[in-house]
């Protein structure tokens, strides 16, 4: 599991991408700093999208494809 403790900007776009893909308790029961705390799947599901998120806008993944 991630930890985001020593990378604020990561863990404010994983928070970010948390609260709108799970905008209430309908869709996932914890707020963000529980799902964090447990490392639910709805907590990795947005540190990825936010790891994913940097890399596109660094243009890494121009890099990436060209190793593919």
């Amino acid at each position: 599991m991630q930890h985001l403790e020593h990378d604020q900007q990561l863990r404010a776009a994983a928070r970010a991408i948390y609260d709108v893909v799970y905008p209430s308790e309908e869709w996932t029961p914890v707020p963000f700093a529980e799902a964090e705390k447990f490392g639910t799947v709805h907590y990795r599901n947005a540190v990825a999208a936010a790891i994913v998120a940097r890399a596109q806008l660094r243009g890494e993944h121009a890099r990436q494809m060209v190793l593919i």
